[in-house]
């Protein structure tokens, strides 16, 4: 018996070796190979999409802090506040090293190129934008870390063989920038020329990338020699000073083929009559926008979706009473000049020091360029149909102050009995979270329609990557840096007739500080400003570490050097003095928000991102940062 039971088990035993064999050889039905993957467009395209979802950028509505820096706005949520806390910034800030992003993009391309179920026609267009994605990312490399291994192709390690095969050096930092403009250069015709196509790369697309890293090169090679401990004797950082008028060349010409139509026909979008609302529509008029080249776009109800609007809308009134956190700052404000072409402080004390009145809060700003109110959410403004109500308290007779302690919060008015709103329902309250601390709100990229700033519902709003009017403005200081002024002018005027300021400048008024103002006040808040403070040089000057005294703030307006380390505010104040010709008129104040006890220094350590020990530990060819 026990031996017919032996022989059983063994049998059963045998048998299931031999099923479990027979399993293993089974294909998995969930996963497929490369063959079955590259066999049908559609397959491939949504490969792509992993791709292009995948890509970086500096600044992104997925993410309201990485707006919330340089002084340019005040971080309203006090787990954010260390942002203007700190006095400098990590020499590991922004960087970047995703080569698992680098092998996934040259694995498809290795694999399109070998599909044979894709039709020719298929074939190109898939592999120009596999492409772009790389130049692309490679460029966002070189913005960050200079030179970096320029690989082009997958690796592969076979156990036991030299590892010493797949360590790459760092290439020079202008061959990675070489390497963008070739690539762009050599794709741009085998992608549609469609100003309809945003979040697929277009001729246009490319060309705009081909500009901007041109024009970065250029300036990292004119403007580099004001730093020269910012280099490395392997080129892996810098660029020679004799590069930089042929990068401005290309720049310029890039630029050019979109601006001549041959990409497609982009233009300025002009649309609305009022020009505040008409710039701020470029952010949010999806359909027909003649000014947007590359977007990433978001979509309701597909699962990608973004909550700019429901942490950035004034608080008050509300979605679920959500919002209030990128406050922009006084500085960025000054920064847009009058009408005149002039540059002037805000009227807010007379000539004697006595306070300026006003019937209105939104008078202050009267006469200003237009980019201002479809940048900044100014007291008094409108969102939403209603008057977003920012002012601090009233200034009683004697000039002390009266308010409360939270928002709308009411009191007696000295000699009354009843109680009247002190403050305004959008703040500002000294130190509390989501009201206005500068007294100012974000309005760029701000959705207005119904459910946008609910949790439920969020934002489909497109992040323009690349758009018209910094086309025009990269072909203006290309122009400008090859000694084109009246060139540039014609360009740099298009932009500001769009914004209200009809009174051209002339080849004599383009200069470099011209230059820096127009591209600070354009393109706020969509993520120029700390790379174009990097290649000029700047970042270390501007964000230099002292203190900005009220003094600073107020002079060398338009100044491309301009000091600007901490994020100032401007409170509205009420006046309550019946025996007063301008009780009930409003007057302002600067201030500087309680929670800024820092100020931004930008070390020269800083222009770089840190390599990490581990990746030069694992590859010694990789040369350290200098200044770190």
């Amino acid at each position: 018996m026990k031996k017919l039971l032996s022989l059983i088990c063994i049998g059963l035993i045998t048998a299931t070796a031999c099923n479990d064999r027979a399993f293993l050889d089974v294909q998995p039905r969930s996963i497929l190979d490369n063959d079955q993957a590259f066999s049908e467009p559609n397959q491939v395209l949504s490969i792509l999409a992993d791709l292009y979802n995948r890509q970086l950028d500096i600044s992104t509505l997925k993410d309201w802090v990485t707006f919330a820096d340089f002084s340019e706005s005040f971080p309203s949520e006090n787990g954010r506040v260390e942002i203007v806390q700190r006095n400098s910034w990590g020499f590991g800030a922004w960087g970047t090293w995703d080569y698992g992003y680098v092998r996934d993009l040259n694995l498809f391309i290795e694999r399109a190129t070998a599909a044979k179920a894709l039709t020719d026609v298929q074939k190109t267009r898939f592999l120009a934008e596999a492409r772009f994605l790389r130049a692309a990312y490679y460029f966002e490399m070189a913005k960050r870390m200079g030179g970096v291994p320029l690989i082009l192709q997958s690796l592969v390690y076979e156990l036991g063989s030299d590892p010493g095969k797949l360590q790459y050096p760092r290439s020079k930092e202008a061959e990675i920038y070489d390497f963008v403009i070739k690539e762009a250069e050599a794709i741009k015709n085998d992608l549609p020329a469609d100003v309809n196509q945003k979040s697929r790369a277009t001729k246009a697309a490319a060309l705009a990338m081909e500009a901007r890293a041109a024009l970065y090169a250029g300036s990292i090679a004119r403007y580099g020699v004001n730093t020269p401990q910012v280099s490395l004797p392997g080129e892996e950082v810098g660029i020679p000073a004799a590069k930089a008028n042929g990068y401005y060349t290309q720049a310029l010409t890039a630029a050019r083929e979109i601006i001549n139509g041959n990409a497609g026909s982009y233009a300025l979008y002009m649309k609305k009559n009022e020009l505040s609302e008409n710039f701020a529509n470029i952010f949010i008029d999806k359909a027909n926008n003649p000014e947007s080249i590359f977007v990433e776009d978001f979509k309701l109800k597909s699962g990608k979706v973004h909550n700019f609007t429901v942490v950035n809308q004034p608080r008050y009134g509300a979605e679920e009473e959500e919002g209030g956190r990128i406050n922009p700052s006084l500085n960025l404000l000054l920064a847009f000049e009058k009408l005149d072409n002039t540059f002037a402080p805000l009227s807010i004390t007379d000539g004697g020091g006595q306070p300026v009145f006003y019937n209105q809060q939104i008078d202050i700003f009267a006469g200003r360029d237009a980019r201002l109110a479809g940048t900044i959410m100014l007291p008094g403004s409108i969102f939403r149909e209603r008057a977003v109500d920012i002012w601090a308290g009233y200034q009683l007779a004697d000039g002390s102050i009266l308010t409360g302690d939270d928002r709308g919060a009411q009191k007696k008015l000295p000699g009354t009995n009843t109680n009247v709103q002190v403050v305004g329902f959008d703040g500002p309250v000294p130190g509390k979270e989501f009201t206005a601390q500068t007294g100012f709100y974000l309005r760029k990229y701000l959705d207005p329609a119904p459910g946008a700033g609910s949790r439920g519902t969020n934002s489909e709003l497109p992040f323009i990557r690349y758009r018209y009017a910094e086309v025009l403005l990269n072909a203006a200081e290309a122009a400008f840096e090859l000694g084109q002024k009246d060139v540039a002018a014609s360009y740099m005027n298009q932009v500001r007739a769009r914004a209200g300021l009809i009174n051209p400048l002339n080849a004599a008024d383009i200069t470099f500080d011209r230059i820096v103002h127009e591209r600070r006040v354009e393109l706020a808040f969509e993520g120029h400003i700390f790379y174009d403070m990097k290649r000029w040089r700047l970042a270390h000057i501007v964000w230099d570490g002292n203190k900005l005294s009220t003094s600073d703030l107020l002079t060398n307006l338009g100044k491309a050097a301009k000091r600007s380390t901490q994020p100032y505010g401007l409170w509205a104040y009420k006046l309550y003095n019946p025996a007063s010709p301008n009780n009930g008129k409003w007057l302002y104040k600067i201030v500087l928000p309680q929670a800024v006890t820092g100020a931004n220094r930008f070390q020269l350590g800083n222009y770089y991102s840190f390599i990490d020990d581990n990746i030069r530990a694992n590859n010694p060819k990789i040369v350290r940062q200098p200044n770190q």
